[in-house]
């Protein structure tokens, strides 16, 4: 053994091979990350309209339960906060997604200018929106009770 395994340099040289190897990695999830977010914009035809409904339909139910759980963990005596704030953040996470499949899957994607149905479904898209959105800033239920209205009333074009 020299001793320059253990040098300064020889220290310094590992850490940066170790830098550009973390380095590389992240690159490659970063890029691989982004290509699968742009894939739903390529029309191929894999994904349907029925799964996207009942994904919605999933996300109301789970908002609905996270209401719920908020509204009691707020009449404990002692407020567990941490579980508090993981239900709203579930919450809002899931009213996101909703927000996220009507827009980034139903208008830009589904909804055709040229359909006959274009103003009524635009409108119920819409409501979903803004029910997703009141859904989030509340724990009101008639929000909840107006969006799974909204989520009957686009069902029925696809159904």
């Amino acid at each position: 053994m020299t001793g320059r395994e253990n040098s300064p340099r020889s220290a310094d040289r590992k850490a940066r091979k170790y830098v550009g190897i973390l380095s590389a990695v992240f690159l490659m999830m970063f890029f691989a990350a982004s290509a699968v977010q742009a894939h739903c914009e390529i029309p191929c035809g894999i994904y349907d309209d029925e799964m996207r409904l009942d994904m919605i339909s999933e996300h109301v139910t789970t908002i609905e339960k996270s209401m719920n759980q908020i509204m009691e963990l707020e009449k404990e005596k002692k407020i567990n906060y941490n579980q508090l704030v993981r239900w709203i953040d579930n919450k809002e996470h899931h009213a996101n997604e909703i927000q996220h499949i009507v827009s980034q899957y139903f208008m830009t994607q589904r909804i055709k200018f040229d359909d006959k149905e274009y103003g009524k479904k635009l409108g119920i898209l819409h409501k979903l929106l803004v029910y997703a959105m009141k859904c989030k800033q509340t724990v009101d239920l008639e929000n909840l009770k107006k969006l799974r209205e909204a989520c009957r009333e686009f069902e029925a074009y696809y159904r």
